[in-house]
């Protein structure tokens, strides 16, 4: 069975062609051909030895998901639908911006957290997506946005390589697709290390962010293994209405959580976290629950982000009003907390927030009936 070096990072790479006899700078020359040509034909790797080039294509290969549609909203918004083998597909969501682009990524196919307002936890939860699979998202959108450099002659590609391009048109990854990263820990930290790796992407530590719903001991790991921007499903002010919106709440309260987050401040790319929170109405937009979110957050540098929820079949939810979301947002500010409301965008292709769903042949059979209704913890 052939290796596909997708999976590898620097490391690991190098540490591949070692055991093939070969000196550590092949690694380099391919990560570059992959990963900032966007090359896949190890034969047209034209600085690399023809002898190794030939090795490769017997034992290696560069393959990343196939692309089952490609949808592009009203607003620019696209969308990808990635076979990953087996009937199980994820999303991978482009959004173009004036100054920058951001490009969202899947990091499991489904979700076992459950979520109750999250489309991609109804699915339920099939399995982890290897790191080719991850770092395949980003190779296959900048591969169709056109975002890679062009190969050049050999002579100008060596003295070129080292120049970070300043017309990038994917500018910012989130780790906030189908799943939870954190659970997916091992494949997630080489794809991110990819991501930062000059030879690779070269994007700052501060352009790439990682969204979680509070695996605390995996955030911990990630602080030491490989910080980047940090990005917290809040979604609820008390540990009542919280274990039954996001259920990991249940293993890891709050404290724990705010605990954690104040840990990996320690090594963070940014000096403050973003709490993600869901507007729900009549759940968690109430004046008293904004004031409970200051009380909450009191010692951990943060700002808010706001996402009016995007309603999806059978969720059970409405998104809170207008009004009713900028008086929530009014009240944080007015405790120096900086919040943004999030646009939404893409949701005429299902590409919102809490709307990726995927295709998901659920292995699990773990989703349940709630034992507690929304109505009895939602004061």
């Amino acid at each position: 069975m052939k290796t596909n070096l997708l999976d590898l990072d620097a490391e690991s790479l190098t540490a591949w062609f070692a055991q093939m006899g070969d000196k550590p700078f092949r690694a380099k020359q391919v990560l570059r051909w992959m990963h900032q040509f966007g090359e896949d034909d190890f034969e047209k790797m034209t600085d690399v030895a023809k002898n190794l080039r030939e090795r490769l294509a017997d034992v290696a290969e560069i393959r990343v998901p196939t692309i089952l549609r490609d949808s592009t909203a009203s607003d620019g918004t696209r969308k990808w639908l990635l076979d990953v083998g087996n009937g199980n597909a994820v999303d991978c969501v482009f959004i173009p911006e004036e100054n920058r682009g951001t490009l969202c990524i899947s990091s499991q196919a489904g979700c076992a957290l459950d979520c109750a307002f999250c489309s991609t936890g109804k699915q339920g939860f099939n399995r982890n997506l290897t790191t080719a699979e991850i770092i395949g998202q980003l190779w296959l959108a900048k591969k169709a946005l056109g975002d890679f450099r062009t190969t050049r002659a050999v002579d100008d590609v060596v003295q070129n390589l080292g120049e970070r391009p300043d017309n990038r048109i994917i500018t910012n990854v989130v780790m906030m697709g189908m799943g939870e990263p954190l659970a997916n820990f091992d494949n997630v930290v080489r794809a991110l290390k990819l991501m930062l790796d000059d030879n690779a992407y070269g994007l700052s530590r501060r352009r790439v962010t990682l969204s979680t719903s509070g695996v605390v001991p995996a955030l911990d790991r990630l602080r030491d293994a490989c910080p980047v921007a940090l990005a917290v499903s809040l979604h609820a002010p008390n540990n009542v209405l919280r274990d039954e919106l996001v259920p990991i709440n249940q293993k890891y309260p709050l404290i724990e959580l705010m605990a954690g987050c104040m840990r990996y401040l320690e090594k963070a790319p940014r000096d403050f976290v973003t709490f993600e929170y869901v507007m729900l109405d009549g759940i968690n937009d109430s004046d008293d629950h904004a004031y409970e979110l200051i009380d909450l957050v009191r010692d951990v540098p943060c700002k808010f982000n706001l996402i009016p929820f995007n309603p999806f079949p059978g969720s059970g939810f409405k998104c809170s009003s207008a009004a009713r979301i900028r008086r929530f947002a009014d009240i944080l500010m007015g405790a120096q907390i900086i919040t943004t409301t999030r646009k939404t965008r893409g949701d005429d292709i299902d590409a919102a927030c809490g709307q990726l769903a995927g295709q998901v042949r659920d292995r699990t059979q773990r989703r349940q009936k709630r034992t507690i209704p929304i109505a009895e913890v939602s004061s």
